[in-house]
């Protein structure tokens, strides 16, 4: 069976599938219960917080000046984890003494963050591959931390060490309430729709990150009318609504910053549509094996065959 790519997706509840969505409910795509490993990277991030906190501003704190942000702190992992991201706060004197400073300053602040995180986690800590965070790699989860200093509003100027060096705003906060009011609006299923697409992302090596996906999925469910509906056909409707979608940029809750999304990532969410729509024609049919393995075409073996 073939399919054409939709001129423009519009599902009515009538047309939607009803099925069970082993590639969004399975419990490989929520986060993990307390476990050891779970425990250890708690302790680990926890420590990341505190030794910066110490050297800062003299508290032995694992919480103050800092948050989990990215898929940890906002309950979006799927199995397994990559890193925990921390967004520290440092103090404005740091800031006053760096702006004396000549060359890249945001750099800077980032070196010298990680030779704070170095005295106690020596040849564990490096700086990420775009510059943009320092991280200390865990043997269970690497943590990947983000200096910033305090704006208005309770947004955070973070550091851009790209093109020479700048600060950017950004508003975690609203990112979160954001994410919570469409998650509340739809009963839970804007968090599950999410790990799932990250799964694809993950899985197809699709290039988006993941906040990207994160402000995708909200605004599909913007899209939608409230009720629940069966997580199965929302996630074939969000490939169908990904594809035929106008705009190739997404819009940042709080700051209004647009971030340009390209188009690399277009002829894998084609496919992904395509193997989408034939695993819930298949599970209409009753053809569970069959239907198993097209979803698995989307997401990998950690999604089982059989629900």
């Amino acid at each position: 069976m073939g399919y054409d790519l939709p001129v423009r997706p519009s599902f009515s509840p009538a047309q939607r599938t009803v099925g069970i969505c082993r590639a969004a409910v399975h419990p490989v795509l929520r986060v993990s219960g307390p476990d050891r490993s779970s425990a250890q990277r708690w302790v680990g991030q926890a420590g990341v917080r505190s030794r910066l906190n110490q050297h800062y501003y003299g508290l032995d704190d694992p919480l103050a000046n800092s948050m989990l942000t990215g898929s940890w702190g906002k309950g979006l992992a799927v199995r397994s984890r990559r890193d925990i991201d921390v967004m520290f706060l440092l103090p404005d004197t740091v800031l006053s003494r760096f702006n004396q400073r000549v060359g890249n300053r945001q750099s800077q602040i980032l070196q010298e963050v990680r030779s704070v995180l170095s005295v106690a986690y020596g040849l564990q800590t490096e700086m990420r591959g775009d510059q943009q965070a320092v991280v200390v790699r865990f043997s269970t989860t690497p943590v990947d931390v983000v200096p910033g200093f305090r704006a208005r509003y309770g947004q955070v100027w973070i550091c851009d060490t790209r093109y020479g060096g700048t600060y950017r705003l950004a508003d975690p906060v609203m990112e979160m309430d954001s994410l919570n009011t469409s998650d509340a609006r739809h009963q839970g299923v804007t968090r599950i729709i999410i790990r799932a697409i990250k799964q694809w992302q993950r899985h197809c090596n699709a290039p988006l990150r993941s906040f990207q996906v994160e402000r995708l999925v909200i605004e599909f469910m913007h899209t939608q009318s409230g009720v629940y509906f069966w997580p199965d056909s929302l996630v074939r409707d969000f490939f169908g609504w990904l594809i035929t979608r106008p705009s190739a940029s997404i819009i940042m809750p709080g700051t209004l910053e647009v971030v340009a999304l390209g188009n690399a990532w277009r002829s894998r969410a084609e496919t992904a549509w395509r193997n989408a729509c034939i695993a819930c024609d298949h599970e209409r049919a009753g053809q569970n094996l069959e239907a198993g393995a097209a979803w698995q075409k989307v997401f990998g073996t950690m999604i089982p065959l059989v629900a």
